[in-house]
Order: C-alpha cells, then structure tokens, then sequence
C-alpha cells in the first residue's frame, strides 16, 4: 500500500469510528450471544494488559468499555455496535474478550473463561479477526501463546497489537517487536504485521483503525 492509500485507509477509518458507537449487551455464556448479523472484531489479551483502555481510546469514548484497576474483572464477551443508528443492523461489531492469566483466579473462573472463549473463537462464523494485546514491557508470555494456539487450531486470523508502548525506550520497543514477530512467523493464523500503540499518547490508533476495516474486507 502505498502512502496515498494507506493516508486514505486512515481518513476513512477515522471517520467510521467518529460514527455512532454503543454498547449492545454483555454475554456471560454462547446462549446470550446476539444474532450474527454482523462482522466482528475482537479483541483480547491478559488481565491489565490495557484492553479496555485502548478500545476507549479507539473509540474516542471514555467510558465504552469498563476499565478496572482489579484484574480478571471482565468475564463475559461484550458486544459493541458500530455504525447504524440504534435497531439497525450495525456497520460491525467490537467485541471485548474476558482477560486471561490473572494468576489468583479461581481454577472454575479459569475453566469457565476457557470453555467460553474457545467456543466463541471455534463457532462465530461472523468473526473476522482477532485483535490480540501483548504488553510491550513484558513481550509473549505462555499463557498469550497458549490463546494463541487457540486461535491457530480454531483457523482464526489474528493480529498482534503491543499496549503501552509509551511505557518502554525506544529500542526496547523495538526489540519486543522484532522478538513478537518472530515467535508468530510460522504461525498459520497470524497477520505479520504488528502494530504498536499507546492508549494514553494515541500512538499507533490510527493504523489500528485501518487495521479493524481492513480485516472487514
């Protein structure tokens, strides 16, 4: 793509996501899923990896999606309308995963988030991609590459996304990239491209628009 079309791709993704945005429900099991009328993009990542935080500021609404300082606390899918006006079909959907790897859940919580995720990843037809973030001080852990097999075994496309990348030196940055690339290099179900952001400073929020309307068509 060259810096015209990717300069549009930005412009025209800024504008949908300056669109109307809302809430839609919070699914707790598959039975409350809404109906797949829609694509969807998903988003997860670990417990405090800064998810909430950047679909906010994705959105460009503060309180979109529920940000907490207790991690674990999102345990359900939650489900947001994008584009239409409220009873149309929506343009797509956003969807906010429950947060994994918080080390003192419950064995049952943890049981219960597997069951759910990897039904949702292997049964959603709708999906189209998911948006998987990875703190950028700490890199790929076990239990990101564990959701990550997930997603291979479910031929999922996912995409990495690194948070917090106003919180490391710039060639450390760097290094976590490089280093998230080439752990996702033979994965069949991985974009290649990586996309680093920050939700406080607004860094990468733009590619990222593009990136969800990219995966749309």
């Amino acid at each position: 793509m060259d810096d015209d079309a990717r300069a549009a791709a930005i412009e025209e993704a800024r504008r949908i996501f300056a669109g109307p945005i809302r809430f839609l429900l919070s699914a707790p099991s598959l039975k409350f899923l809404p109906e797949p009328i829609a694509e969807e993009i998903a988003f997860a990542g670990r417990s405090n990896v800064g998810k909430s935080s950047l679909i906010n500021a994705l959105t460009n609404r503060n309180g979109l999606a529920r940000t907490s300082n207790t991690p674990g606390r999102t345990q359900e899918l939650n489900f947001f309308d994008v584009g239409g006006q409220e009873g149309e079909v929506p343009r797509f959907r956003l969807v906010d995963m429950p947060g994994y790897g918080y080390a003192k859940a419950p064995k049952d919580m943890v049981r219960q988030w597997r069951h759910l995720v990897n039904d949702y990843l292997r049964g959603r037809a709708v999906l189209r991609r998911t948006h998987v973030l990875i703190d950028s001080r700490h890199g790929l852990k076990d239990v990101d590459q564990t959701l990550l097999d997930m997603l291979d075994e479910a031929a999922v496309s996912y995409r990495i996304v690194l948070t917090k990348a106003d919180k490391v030196k710039a060639s450390e940055l760097a290094d976590v990239t490089a280093r998230t690339a080439e752990a996702i290099r033979k994965r069949p179900a991985a974009h290649p491209e990586i996309i680093a952001t920050s939700s406080e400073k607004g860094m990468g929020l733009p590619e990222l628009r593009a990136a969800v309307i990219d995966a749309l068509t």
